[in-house]
């Protein structure tokens, strides 16, 4: 560790006290806003780099020291292997010595394919196919008995036990259940010197050109001998079963001369009783990604989209004239309006008759169609002649749309009409039938699947007592592999989730902290870890297992560098770099570096200013108590919910708090917005299941912010997202100069023809393909970086052309568009949420995540609230520093001191803190969660003894004196 650093706003000077091989050095870093910064870092340490949100901690961590690494693995490459693998930029850095492989575990790799689930991402669900295809029993699917196989001389002991002195025919199924006639099969068989057949329970001769009916279902078996069993003739017996067996596939049948029942034996699993057979089991048996294992219904997804009739006829008094069904466009489909008046002159209804009128089989021929033919009138058409036409029905139609159409817009507008269910046949588990009938220890993968980790693990950790000694043999090396990245998914806080959990469904915290578990179960040394703010949505509770987690990490012999706002790990880390002293063009230089205790002796260092608590987020004084009205939701039973009634007082700054995996996310995002979004918008989220909502009438509209990006181009950025660069946009056409070109509002685009700069199509930066190198982006020579033409730049505003205003920072453009309300009031609202120094045309991409969520929240804070507009912040301070948490709570202060609602869900106790009310669920995650531990003001709930939050937020107000403000 370098106990020597020395700090100065702009380089850190990088001292000679510890030998190159132990640290990473960075020499002229400039990416984005960093100011041509050296830095030096410790190997084999917990280093935390902090600082202001924009400040430049993920250019210097992401886009500098990751990059680099990456390109000199990319570089390691053949040229031939390079030009399929693409190129990767060159960071803006002179130089980095030190580096090592480099891991990077960020928040927006989380995958959105339907496939992967938590068990898929760890290798924990690869593990347990292995146990249930080498250790499990398999039980008959249709009796529920044990499977017995055997092997071929039991099966020849057996027959010549059991039947002796009787006489048999030995017989080798080879068709089961399957249609076709067969005719090149009886004549390949009759060429390998076979006589007989069994077709269907009778026996028949086999001879030339015999077939069967193609459309019907049929046994076929082949008759191997007849004979008599006697202990004087074994070896025809042995023949025969040996040669049943491979033209059986492992399978024979006996037929009984005097009774003619069939029995079958088999050296596969097979069901004494029924005789159904299982193939082996292998590990793809128990895939939901392999043919071999996944339902053949759902395909292994666990869900199937079927239409909803509800959505497509939604209100059923009214008539199809007036809208009733939703699908028809009255615009656009006279024809469709005429074919169906057509059905009703048949079955007694007219367009302007109510649907639920309606006979039940004209519904139905209207859903699903007909084969009946139709003579339609034209008069809508404005044509005298007629058609005759059989119906192809409306939801028909819809659903071929969806699973036919190649336009991404019909499949959209298709499945609008649609439900994701849990598949019937497989009841979500995925698995096929005869992979569930393999338990171990009476369960079925698909039930351990269901588990969460925390019960999961207990039932790993008693396994080794309930298996026989065979069993444990067989899988005592894998439930070890097992249970030890269990116990990794503990200590990061994620005992609450699933095996079978989608990992479209987790948030990047989640997703991030289920890398780092696969990455430490690697047990990889040598290497450096980044990562992007692990502790998000982590409750205090489990911040110190993930503290140690990481120092693990780093105690196995890698490098880990976290940014991160997060107080407890600021103070564990073995090396700290704080950047800033501001954001954006204000940021990007080294304002502090050295162990927590030399950080905290900086004066200069915002954090460190917050640390030693020379500056605090104020508690307030006094609650608001709110105007006295309540919203309440009772029965809420989503997910882990368990039958809740929640009351959230109207007016109030609402905190919603609880462990990870509680029910936060169930009780606001998933059942309370859509709720809301339905009865406001008439949106289609549909809620999780509720009883009842009361109170709904007292607030007048719903705004949610969530964590989704702002956008992943170039060409976005904050002024398209607020909507700030349409107004700029109108007013740029309202001008004289042009109005007298004729210009539109589409001149002054840069993503359309007309007034963008071609060469570039308005990018301002050409490619330059550079073959087996990185490309390289140059500012195009013909508009020099200004995206517009020669005379799109002419027409300027108070001396400032398009170009020159989307280079205005947010400050700046207050000043000058102070006269236009429309444009200062959005604005205004990006500079209220503490982003005065980004600019308006900044591309999206260079954004960090704190100052994309900060931008999308501007969005919502521009458009007028009412004084009764309910808001709803999920984790608002993901990538927020103390300092940007301030300049947050600020503005949501002033929204509620106008009478608004806020409901934010929150783990940071400085929001929490300043609450007026506090809605803490759980007490754990998961199955274990999902109730209302308490509720009230944060003095009122931290004697609470049930609740974690209580806990730690007692721990908070006690250090922090109550100061008098002006809420």
């Amino acid at each position: 560790m370098n106990k020597n650093s020395e700090t100065t706003v702009g380089k850190s000077t990088i001292t000679n006290s510890v030998s190159d091989h132990e640290m990473i050095k960075v020499y002229g870093a400039r990416a984005h806003n960093l100011k041509n910064i050296d830095a030096s870092i410790p190997r084999n340490k917990l280093v935390v780099i902090t600082g202001l949100s924009g400040s430049g901690k993920s250019s210097l961590a992401f886009d500098t020291i990751y990059a680099e690494g990456q390109r000199r693995y990319i570089e390691t490459f053949s040229a031939y292997a390079r030009q399929f693998i693409g190129n990767l930029e060159r960071p803006e850095v002179d130089r980095i010595t030190g580096l090592s492989p480099v891991i990077s575990i960020e928040q927006k790799t989380t995958s959105k394919n339907p496939r992967s689930t938590v068990g898929t991402i760890t290798e924990i669900y690869d593990y347990l196919r292995l146990m249930y295809a080498r250790a499990s029993i398999a039980y008959s699917s249709v009796t529920g008995e044990k499977m017995i196989k055997y092997s071929e001389q039991e099966i020849i002991n057996l027959i010549a036990e059991k039947y002796q002195g009787k006489e048999l025919t030995i017989l080798a199924p080879i068709i089961k259940g399957r249609k076709g006639h067969y005719r090149e099969l009886f004549e390949q068989i009759r060429k390998q010197g076979f006589l007989k057949v069994r077709i269907d329970g009778e026996l028949k001769d086999i001879t030339f050109g015999l077939q069967l009916d193609r459309y019907k279902l049929h046994n076929i078996e082949i008759v191997i001998d007849k004979l008599l069993i006697d202990n004087s003739d074994k070896f025809r017996l042995s023949e025969s079963v040996n040669l049943a067996l491979r033209h059986g596939k492992g399978l024979l049948k006996i037929l009984d001369g005097n009774s003619k029942k069939g029995f079958q034996f088999s050296k596969h699993l097979m069901c004494p009783t029924s005789g159904i057979s299982y193939n082996e089991p292998e590990p793809n048996s128990f895939s939901f990604n392999s043919p071999y294992g996944a339902c053949t219904k759902c395909n292994g997804l666990g869900t199937i989209t079927e239409l909803d009739i509800d959505k497509i006829i939604p209100d059923r008094k009214k008539s199809i004239k007036k809208g009733a069904i939703i699908p028809l466009d009255e615009s656009k489909n006279k024809w469709i309006f005429g074919l169906i008046e057509a059905v009703g002159v048949k079955y007694g209804f007219t367009l302007n008759t109510p649907v639920e009128e309606f006979s039940d089989e004209a519904l139905n021929i209207i859903l699903y169609g007909t084969d009946e033919i139709f003579k339609v009138k034209n008069e809508a058409l404005g044509i005298s002649s007629a058609y005759s036409l059989n119906f192809e029905g409306i939801a028909s139609f819809i659903h071929n749309q969806y699973q036919e159409a190649n336009s991404h817009a019909l499949k959209k507008w298709a499945f609008g009409f649609m439900n994701d269910i849990k598949c019937p046949e497989c009841n979500g588990s995925r698995l096929k039938d005869e992979s569930l009938h393999f338990k171990i220890a009476e369960k079925n993968i698909s039930e351990l699947a269901k588990m969460d980790i925390f019960h999961l693990h207990q039932w790993f950790m008693e396994l080794t007592e309930i298996l026989d000694d065979r069993s444990i043999k067989i899988a005592s090396e894998i439930i070890k592999e097992i249970i030890k990245r269990l116990q990794y998914l503990l200590n990061i806080g994620l005992d609450y989730l699933s095996l079978d959990r989608p990992a479209k469904s987790l948030s990047g915290g989640e997703a991030q902290r289920i890398r780092l578990a696969s990455q430490i179960g690697s047990n990889l040394v040598g290497v450096l870890y980044i990562l992007d703010e692990p502790s998000i949505g982590l409750h205090q509770r489990d911040n110190q297992s993930l503290i140690a987690t990481l120092c693990k990490l780093r105690d196995i012999g890698n490098s880990v560098i976290v940014v991160e706002h997060d107080k407890e790990m600021i103070m564990a880390a073995d090396y700290i770099l704080d950047l800033g002293p501001g954001a954006g063009e204000l940021g990007g230089f080294i304002t502090g570096s050295g162990t927590p205790e030399e950080l905290l002796a900086n004066s200069e260092s915002i954090t460190s200013q917050y640390l030693n608590n020379k500056r605090s987020i104020n508690i307030p004084a006094e609650k608001r108590p709110g105007n006295g009205q309540s919203l309440v939701i009772k029965g809420a039973t989503g997910h882990n919910l368990k039958n809740v009634e929640v009351s959230f007082p109207l007016g109030t700054f609402i905190c919603i708090t609880g462990v990870s995996g509680s029910g936060k996310s169930s009780l606001i995002n998933e059942t309370l917005y859509p709720i809301l979004s339905q009865y406001f918008y008439r949106s289609d989220l549909s809620p999780l299941p509720y009883k009842e909502i009361k109170g709904i009438e007292n607030i007048d509209k719903v705004i949610e912010v969530n964590q989704s990006p702002i956008g992943r181009s170039p060409r976005s950025n904050p002024g398209t997202y607020v909507g700030v660069f349409d107004e700029i946009r109108k007013l740029f056409a309202q001008l004289p100069e042009a109005k007298i070109r004729g210009y539109q509002p589409g001149r002054f685009s840069f993503n359309v023809k007309g007034g963008r700069c071609e060469a570039c199509q308005g990018a301002g930066l050409k490619t330059i393909e550079m073959n087996f190198l990185p490309d390289v982006y140059v500012e195009c020579d013909t508009c020099n970086g200004k995206r517009y033409n020669r005379e799109t730049l002419e027409v300027r505003y108070k001396g400032k052309n398009i170009n020159d205003v989307l280079n205005m920072s947010i400050d700046q453009a207050i000043i000058f568009f102070e006269n236009i309300p429309s444009i200062l009031n959005k604005i205004k609202a990006i500079h209220d949420v503490g982003l005065g120094y980004i600019r308006i045309g900044q591309q999206s991409t260079t954004l960090s995540g704190g100052e994309a969520q900060r931008v999308k929240l501007a969005t919502e804070l521009s458009k007028k609230d009412t004084g009764k507009t309910l808001y709803i912040l999920d984790e608002p301070t993901t990538g927020l520093h103390f300092e940007d948490i301030r300049i947050l709570l600020d503005v949501l202060h002033k929204l509620v001191n106008k009478g608004n609602t806020v409901i934010v869900i929150e783990h940071n106790l400085d929001v929490i803190k300043v609450a007026d009310h506090i809605i803490d669920i759980g007490p754990e995650g998961g199955e274990r969660g999902g109730y209302i531990v308490c509720s009230g003001t944060p003095e009122n709930i931290i004697s609470n003894k049930n609740s974690y939050t209580a806990a730690f937020l007692k721990k908070e107000l006690s250090e922090k004196k109550f100061i008098k403000s002006n809420i």
